[in-house]
C-alpha cells in the first residue's frame, strides 16, 4: 500500500499543478517561520539555491512530524538578482520597488523541493529558471500594479507569470512548473522511483 501523499503548502498554484497531474493528495500548510530559518542559515552564507532547498525541507519536515507514515512534499522559492535575495513584498510600494529593481535585468527563480517521511529526507532538489524583464517605466509599473491589485503580494517576485505578469518579460529560460513554484517533472520522476505513483 502506498503512503498518503501530502503537499506541505496552501499555495493554490502548487495544488493546481498536482491536481492537473492527476495526483491524489491532501494539502496542509507548514507552520515554520521562514525568516527565522533564513537567519539561521545566513551564518553559513548560503546561496539562494541552498536557502530554497533548506526551506523546502523544513516545510516538509514540519508537516511530516504531524503525519506519521505520510510522504510529504515541501517546496519553496527564492528570487535572486546579482547576489540580492528578494522576499514577498510587504505592500504595494515595496512591490513597485521590486519591479523597478528587476526592470531590464535578468533574475533567477530558485525552486527547492523535498520529500520527507517520518523525519527522514528521502530526496531534495533545486530547479532554477532565469527570467529577463523588459525595461519598465515607472508609469507602466504603477498602471500594472493598479490593475493586478494586492494579490501580487503573494508572489516573491511581485508578478504572476500565469496572469498579466507575463507582459513584464522579454525572455524566459527555464521550466514553467519551476516558475510557478513546484518542479513537477523531477518530483513525478522521484515519486515513480519510490513506487508512490503509477510508473
Amino acid at each position: 500500500m502506498t503512503p498518503p501523499l501530502i503537499l506541505a503548502s496552501q499555495s493554490p498554484f502548487r495544488r493546481m499543478l498536482m491536481e492537473n497531474a492527476g495526483l491524489a493528495f491532501t494539502a496542509e500548510a507548514a507552520a515554520i517561520d521562514e525568516r527565522a530559518v533564513e537567519e539561521y542559515l545566513a551564518t553559513g552564507n548560503p546561496t539562494p539555491q541552498a536557502v530554497a532547498e533548506a526551506l523546502a525541507i523544513a516545510k516538509a519536515e514540519d508537516v511530516a512530524a504531524r503525519n506519521p507514515g505520510a510522504l510529504v512534499i515541501g517546496s519553496d522559492q527564492t528570487l535572486s538578482l546579482e547576489g540580492r535575495v528578494f522576499h514577498k513584498p510587504a505592500d504595494m510600494a515595496e512591490a513597485k520597488r521590486h519591479l523597478q529593481a528587476m526592470s531590464g535585468r535578468t533574475h533567477s527563480l530558485n525552486c527547492g523541493i523535498a520529500l520527507v517521511r517520518d523525519g527522514q529526507v528521502l530526496w531534495s532538489h533545486v530547479s532554477i529558471a532565469h527570467l529577463t524583464m523588459r525595461t519598465l517605466s515607472d508609469v507602466f509599473i504603477d498602471r500594472h500594479l493598479a490593475r493586478v491589485g494586492p494579490r501580487i503580494l503573494a508572489s516573491v517576485g511581485a508578478y504572476q507569470l500565469e496572469g498579466e505578469g507575463v507582459q513584464l518579460f522579454e525572455r524566459i529560460d527555464g521550466d514553467y512548473f519551476t516558475i510557478l513554484g513546484l518542479p513537477l517533472l523531477p518530483l513525478l520522476a522521484k515519486l515513480r522511483d519510490l513506487g508512490a505513483i503509477d510508473a
